[in-house]
């Protein structure tokens, strides 16, 4: 038993290195390289290409997440790059949705581990889901559940100021850099914290025990592997194979479509990292969303195949 705790407390302060150092690069360097297309695609081509008005933007925000290697967590500083853009809110929407689900590692891993058919399922599905739910927190007025300051860009407008309201060529790097610099300073908190939990729960909660309660025997077993997919923080890269040895164990494959969802689309962290820009009831939606899709797609899963 001493052994089996001390293998879970290596796993959870290595889980907890290892994200803390990947979330954190990935976070500088797209938020800078974000920080750069800003300097030279103005915020009004953004707003054309995702413009909503005619229902193409949505689409391309769509296509647009599945084309970027992103996780749940690293979609967030190119999310706030929309959001400082004025980018339709729909659209922005969209693409935090479809982002992390339609990951290209995700997609082609699915069609590795389980074939075409189900991996166009899923594709659908995930670009369905996001698409309406976009559509639809955009004609309720979720907008005004953003936060303020997630539009402000403090450095830049403090050297626009100082520069007269000019950019100086030579300072443009240092000046992305400076902002970029503040805002992973805002996210520090809420990215320690969510790393902490998400590893705490990865190190303690065994394969076992989720295939357990998430049988094909269990009546409840995809809304459970939906729910528990949250906060069990699983890489684009592994939860396919971890997905495909659940399914090994006994878990039903409607519900390891869930967990793979609720996981891919809603990790603990990237929920916590979301309150630095939307305020409770965004979250609250945005949870909801996901897990109605999982939990959708998981039955019609099983009604299908």
């Amino acid at each position: 038993m001493i052994n089996i705790t001390q293998d879970m407390v290596m796993d959870t302060l290595g889980m907890f290195a290892f994200l803390a150092v990947e979330l954190t690069i990935l976070f500088l360097v797209i938020s800078y390289i974000v920080g750069v297309l800003q300097e030279y695609i103005p915020p009004s081509k953004i707003q054309s290409i995702l413009s909503g008005k005619n229902g193409r933007g949505y689409i391309v925000a769509g296509l647009l997440g599945a084309i970027t290697p992103f996780c749940s967590c690293s979609t967030i500083p190119f999310l706030k790059g929309l959001l400082r853009a004025k980018a339709g809110f729909g659209t922005m929407m969209v693409f935090l949705f479809a982002s992390p689900l339609l990951n290209p590692i995700i997609i082609g891993l699915f069609a590795v581990t389980f074939g075409l058919k189900v991996t166009v399922f899923y594709f659908v599905i995930a670009m369905g889901v996001s698409v309406i739910a976009g559509y639809t927190l955009e004609k309720l007025g979720f907008e005004k559940y953003v936060r303020a300051e997630a539009y402000m860009t403090p450095e830049a407008k403090g050297c626009a100021t100082a520069c007269g309201g000019k950019k100086a060529p030579v300072n443009k790097w240092m000046r992305i850099w400076n902002t970029t610099w503040v805002d992973f300073k805002k996210v520090v908190p809420y990215l320690v914290g969510g790393i902490a939990l998400g590893s705490m729960i990865y190190g303690f909660m065994p394969t076992e025990f989720v295939a357990s309660v998430a049988s094909a025997d269990n009546p409840f077993a995809i809304p459970i592997a939906a729910v528990i997919g949250i906060p069990l923080y699983i890489r684009a890269e592994a939860v396919i194979p971890l997905s495909a040895a659940l399914a090994a164990k006994g878990m039903g494959l409607g519900a390891v479509m869930a967990l793979i969802i609720g996981s891919a689309g809603a990790s603990l962290t990237e929920v916590i990292l979301l309150k630095s820009i939307f305020k409770n009831q965004m979250i609250a939606a945005f949870l909801f969303v996901i897990l109605s899709m999982a939990i959708g797609a998981g039955f019609l899963y099983e009604f299908i195949f």
